[in-house]
């Protein structure tokens, strides 16, 4: 065999033996050991709704060396009650890295934040859902224009949050807009697209998030992945009405025949945290975070959403 055969050859095994030496499952396992992280790139638009520009800037995660061309992706919103928080705040980093080493391409997507009303009034996270969607929309869009240059399968992109980011995010798929514009206090809801998963999400991640409406889950019945405290005083587990948490929406999804999955923490509080606070955490809650995450790729996995 001569040079230019070996080398070839070379080459063309590189990413099996990665694989090979990894023990694992592509989109299931952590078969890449590195990650490249592009930080701060911008996915907003002269066309975009009036914000800061830091609002429209997104870190971009994927596996180091790999050699696939076409990646689910998932894009990642933080919690923070649509007042605080950022795409580097508390799991969002870890779960980013943790899906860019099993393959996938993970985005860390910053969002305009609310004024005005509280963070815990109603009123105010709808509002706060309908302005995140409107940001979701860009980023969705960005990846789907550069799907070349990204790796990226736009058949499979998902959504991921935590807490408000995940709310935003189930709001997206499933929820009425013109319903949630009027939630929100908005008199005019012509903006408001009408059908349901427009942009065609191909799966959820829901840690400790809630949707407002259960009976929603009919109107997109695309597979959902759960994690939440049970003793949760933020987002209420297993309580039917205004803010509905994870058991509500794992016996709603049951009943439609939508595949889901719920992991839940009898004696955990928000964030699986106990007892919750919103700028503090240790090594444990980064441990539960791990474990969330690996249960939402298996599930991913187990449904052949990916593989």
């Amino acid at each position: 065999m001569n040079r230019r055969s070996c080398f070839l050859l070379i080459h063309f095994l590189l990413p099996l033996c990665m694989f090979a030496q990894s023990g694992g499952a592509r989109y299931r396992d952590k078969v890449f050991a590195k990650v490249d992280l592009k930080k701060n790139v911008s996915y907003g638009t002269k066309d975009m709704p009036q914000g800061k520009d830091r609002d429209y800037l997104m870190d971009i995660y994927q596996p180091e060396d790999d050699y696939e061309k076409k990646r689910p992706v998932i894009i990642w919103l933080h919690g923070g009650g649509f007042k605080l928080g950022k795409k580097t705040s508390r799991g969002i980093p870890l779960w980013c890295n943790d899906f860019a080493k099993r393959g996938y391409v993970s985005i860390a997507m910053n969002y305009r934040k609310g004024k005005g009303l509280p963070k815990n009034d109603f009123r105010t996270l709808a509002e706060g859902c309908f302005v995140t969607m409107e940001d979701i929309n860009q980023v969705i869009s960005y990846c789907k224009i550069n799907a070349a240059e990204l790796g990226i399968d736009t058949s499979k992109i998902m959504l991921g949050g935590n807490s408000a980011g995940s709310m935003a995010a189930m709001q997206f798929v499933y929820s009425d807009e013109n319903r949630l514009a009027a939630m929100g206090g908005r008199s005019d809801s012509a903006s408001a697209k009408k059908p349901y998963n427009a942009y065609h999400v191909s799966a959820l991640i829901n840690f400790w998030g809630a949707i407002f409406d259960s009976t929603w889950l009919k109107n997109a019945k695309i597979p959902i992945v759960s994690v939440q405290g049970e003793k949760d005083k933020i987002v209420p587990f297993n309580f039917q009405g205004p803010i509905n948490g994870a058991a509500v929406i794992h016996r709603e999804a049951d009943k439609l025949g939508i595949p889901n999955a719920l992991k839940s923490y009898p004696s955990l509080k928000h964030e699986l945290q106990n007892p919750f606070h919103p700028f503090l955490f240790g090594a444990k809650a980064k441990r539960r975070w791990h474990e969330a995450g690996d249960f939402a790729a298996s599930f991913l996995w187990n449904e052949k959403i990916v593989q």
